[in-house]
């Protein structure tokens, strides 16, 4: 199984991902990113991992930076491409190419608090309980077919970085259980529903 991993920032879900599927047939063929500077990229060099980057400024439109970062993800003939911290929306080419084999992961249990702040919004909302979702990405905001999602109770005057923090242990761990799932198993979707993986318990 040949995997692409995509992420804009420091990158630990990244690093999770490359030491769980270290003892697998698996394949990251490479991670990509908006940002040149980005120190995921300096974990998948050290990691002998190939890399990438391309930011949307430096090109005349956003559909002609969808166009070329499709296009550069299409020559590594990936079967699953993983958005692990990619801060960018994909868009309409991309997902074209590879609808129904991008994987995401969410800081909230969705439908509830997509977007760019999950765990703060979730906090500001008074919920009680929050979690993570692992879903497919379409070409809305975090609005794909849920594939797993993991709850985790909102402890009393719990802040953002705490809470984020716990749920990116969560994270990191059922993405990569998720995958190596896939090794040797698919999942089946029609329409939102998505069926053939049954999470290990905890």
């Amino acid at each position: 199984m040949r995997l692409l991993l995509l992420a804009s920032g420091t990158g630990s879900l990244v690093q999770a991902v490359i030491e769980g599927l270290a003892d697998t047939g698996i394949e990251i063929v490479a991670v990509g990113s908006d940002l040149a500077d980005a120190p995921v990229l300096q974990k998948a060099r050290a990691a002998d991992i190939e890399v990438f980057s391309a930011h949307p400024r430096d090109y005349a439109d956003r559909a002609a930076w969808d166009q070329a970062f499709t296009e550069t993800v299409a020559g590594y003939s990936p079967d699953w491409v993983v958005s692990a911290g990619f801060m960018r929306i994909l868009g309409t080419a991309f997902v074209s190419r590879f609808g129904g084999r991008i994987i995401n992961t969410h800081p909230a249990l969705l439908p509830s608090f997509p977007g760019a702040h999950g765990v703060r919004d979730a906090l500001a909302y008074g919920a009680k309980v929050t979690g993570t979702t692992i879903h497919l990405v379409d070409e809305g905001v975090d609005t794909g077919p849920i594939i797993a999602q993991f709850p985790i109770a909102i402890e009393p005057d719990e802040d953002e970085a705490a809470l984020h923090e716990r749920i990116k242990i969560i994270e990191r761990r059922e993405l990569v259980r998720f995958l190596r799932f896939l090794e040797h198993s698919t999942i089946e979707v029609s329409g939102r529903h998505v069926s053939g993986y049954t999470p290990s318990a905890s």
